[in-house]
């Protein structure tokens, strides 16, 4: 309970004050909707996110320290305020043509024009999120180094083509240039220049990784790279938390338009993923189920494909989350078993 106690507080003072941003809207009965909607909220960017804190745990499980009081001190704020409060007003000031002042009026008298504007532009974000995700999983799952494999001889298979030079990168261009077609002519190429962004910051995070840490090997793995902390990892984690927000942000406009709940909501939220990837990096789940980060860059996956299929279809949030937490119980699962079969054999 001890790695919760943050979360605890934070959503508290959350509540209250959408409780009484309620209140001043609409007194008592409004004050109850706006905390109830901003817990639904609370939730659904839980489930949305769970699999980002173990792959987050599973990255700063070997970090110093510093750097993982750093990443759950100011990873935090940027997390709550740059990406649930501060990302939308860009998108929106530069879509429109507006000053963030304005932006931020418009958000708070006029919320339902400011969404438009935001759900407006969801393919570019979409495009450059799924882009960004869909390469956290393939270097996972191409890794010719890996040496566990959740879905045993056809993943260690897949995992040697990682041998082949950037085919991440290649099947990630694919993609792209896939769900190109399920957008309109007039969105194609902004459609295309943010998934290449997308691709580009995943790349360009690898190679400052590299330089920070004075890496000797120019086609070192990501994964590897961070896992010994500094500034490299540290952009690299904020990014991937980054793309796991763009996905509750949209989404949490379809429950409500109002900035203010959904900031408050989406806040206590976040702070309850970093309390479990406190958790899991502390008690040391992570090499007790072993399965959990396979689990998770699944999970990573599917959201990766998600994301590109919400351009032209829309998934409803829950379906997105359930199936995220049902990678992670599986992998849970398998992990249990994994266990089991190797204390009998111990034995």
């Amino acid at each position: 309970m001890k790695h919760f106690r943050w979360s605890i507080l934070v959503s508290i003072v959350c509540l209250v004050l959408a409780g009484y941003w309620g209140y001043t809207h609409g007194g008592m009965e409004k004050a109850v909707t706006f905390m109830g909607i901003a817990t639904i909220l609370a939730v659904m960017e839980v489930s949305l996110s769970f699999d980002n804190a173990v792959v987050n745990a599973s990255v700063l499980k070997t970090w110093d320290d510093f750097w993982q009081k750093l990443f759950l001190g100011v990873g935090i704020i940027i997390a709550v305020f740059g990406m649930r409060l501060v990302f939308p007003l860009v998108i929106v000031a530069v879509a429109a043509d507006l000053s963030m002042g304005d932006v931020w009026t418009l958000a708070l008298n006029d919320p339902k024009a400011f969404s438009g504007h935001l759900t407006a532009h969801h393919s570019e974000v979409a495009a450059f999120g799924g882009m960004f995700l869909l390469l956290v999983f393939l270097n996972f799952l191409l890794d010719d180094e890996k040496e566990l494999h959740w879905l045993g001889h056809v993943e260690q298979k897949l995992g040697s083509l990682g041998k082949v030079s950037s085919i991440s990168v290649m099947i990630s261009i694919a993609m792209l240039m896939g769900a190109m077609t399920m957008v309109e002519e007039a969105q194609k190429m902004v459609v295309l220049m943010s998934g290449l962004w997308g691709i580009l910051v995943y790349v360009g995070v690898d190679m400052i990784s590299g330089l920070l840490e004075k890496e000797e090997e120019t086609d070192a793995n990501i994964g590897a790279i961070v896992k010994s902390g500094g500034i490299g990892g540290f952009l690299y984690l904020e990014v991937l938390d980054a793309s796991f927000s763009f996905d509750g942000v949209i989404g949490a406009f379809a429950i409500t338009n109002d900035v203010v709940i959904i900031m408050l909501g989406l806040a206590v939220g976040a702070m309850f993923v970093r309390s479990m990837t406190v958790y899991l990096v502390k008690t040391g789940t992570l090499d007790e189920y072993v399965y959990l980060e396979h689990g998770a860059h699944y999970a990573i996956g599917i959201l990766a494909l998600i994301m590109l299929a919400s351009m032209k279809y829309h998934i409803p949030e829950l379906f997105t989350g359930l199936i995220g937490v049902a990678f992670i119980v599986a992998s849970l699962w398998s992990s249990i078993r994994h266990r089991k079969r190797h204390a009998v054999a111990a034995s």
